[in-house]
């Protein structure tokens, strides 16, 4: 392989991410900078109306990141000590962490081979202390929503959706985010939709909840100014407001990039070896937008240092460990056998728009080698 040695993909290239659109970013940054601009202003203003039409919902607010906008959520649906949540174990701390910080406790659940919550697994675990179920809409694809919505129905609970990886994916032509009382999203700056540090979303439809979260991300203040409950400093700073606005300028180019590179992997992996791709682009109920393309091998530490070798950078998402694998947050051992099972196996390519057709060319050349060469 000639160009063992020289050829170096990174997972994420941050730089050439700015260097994209460096005039259009430097523009918005001096034009917030001289207006003096910086909170709660016309920027914030107009990116939320984007993203109210974008997803169809009702209300939307720019938050500080997509932790704080699941624990505003949660405050803002009564979730509070004593509660029960149910979320997926296959996810980042996060989730569980916002469950925790407003008093409620995480119950753990198993996935399915795609990855995202068992509805199953949900069922069994509810309890009398039970008041809502987390999805988590992973690598840019949403949960198979119908059995949820069913057992949140059956059982009177509330569903909030941690949408920080699915902007712009959808189930049956909804967006992730918004099939239940609360939704939220990240706009860490890897994601589909990214500022240059932490922030995010929180969505609602209902009335009530929205009238709570304009005053939860405000130290209590109404609309009026009026401080009419106890509240947080949880607001989107106008200047990432102002480079998201950018960014969503280019978000349905970099959807349309994200599944091109896809279904390159897509073709030039099937049928190779052990491994197990993501579920194709062919699903009707489905429309993923390939936040992550996070496969399955046997032979998957193999296989990593095989492509760091040769420079393809990868990733194992968390560390390699599911939340109730994080023992000194107090989880005990738990039967999620299906879990349990993808985190030796699962593996990222890396999956971003500053990838060229020749750079998925090569990683897949390298995946085929090493099947090929043991």
């Amino acid at each position: 392989m000639s160009d063992l040695v020289t050829r170096k993909i990174p997972f994420f290239n941050y730089a050439a991410l700015f260097k994209s659109h460096e005039v259009e970013f430097l523009e918005a940054i001096g034009d917030v900078c001289r207006r003096g601009a910086y909170i709660l202003q016309d920027d914030l203003k107009r990116f939320e109306a984007a993203m109210r039409e974008f997803l169809k919902v009702k209300y939307a607010f720019g938050v500080a990141d997509g932790t704080n906008a699941l624990i505003l959520g949660l405050r803002a649906m009564g979730i509070q000590p004593g509660d029960e949540v149910i979320v997926p174990s296959h996810t980042y701390v996060a989730s569980a962490a916002a469950i925790h910080f407003v008093g409620a406790t995480p119950v753990l659940a198993d996935c399915l081979p795609d990855h995202l919550v068992d509805p199953a697994s949900i069922k069994a675990l509810i309890t009398p202390r039970t008041r809502a179920v987390m999805p988590v809409h992973l690598n840019g694809r949403t949960c198979t929503m119908d059995p949820l919505l069913a057992l949140a129905k059956q059982f009177d609970l509330q569903i909030i959706e941690d949408a920080a990886q699915a902007l712009g994916s959808k189930y049956r032509g909804q967006s992730a985010g918004t099939f239940g009382a609360v939704g939220t999203i990240s706009f860490y700056p890897a994601k589909i939709l990214g500022c240059f540090g932490d922030g995010g979303l929180v969505m609602t439809n209902d009335d009530a909840i929205g009238q709570k979260l304009t005053m939860l991300r405000d130290h209590g203040r109404t609309s009026e100014g009026e401080v009419g409950c106890w509240g947080t400093n949880c607001r989107l700073d106008n200047l990432q407001a102002a480079i998201l606005l950018v960014n969503f300028k280019h978000l349905g180019a970099a959807i349309a990039r994200r599944r091109e590179i896809a279904k390159m992997y897509q073709t030039e992996l099937s049928g190779i070896g052990d491994l197990t791709l993501p579920p194709a682009m062919n699903d009707d109920t489905h429309f993923d937008v390939f936040q992550n393309y996070e496969m399955e091998s046997g032979r998957r530490d193999e296989l990593r240092s095989y492509l760091l070798e040769r420079g393809v950078s990868t990733l194992i998402q968390w560390g390699g460990k599911a939340v109730h694998q994080l023992t000194a947050l107090g989880f005990e051992s738990s039967n999620l056998p299906r879990t349990e099972l993808l985190f030796q196996r699962c593996l990222m390519l890396p999956m971003n728009v500053t990838l060229t057709d020749d750079d998925v060319s090569y990683i897949c050349r390298c995946v085929r080698d090493f099947y090929a060469e043991r």
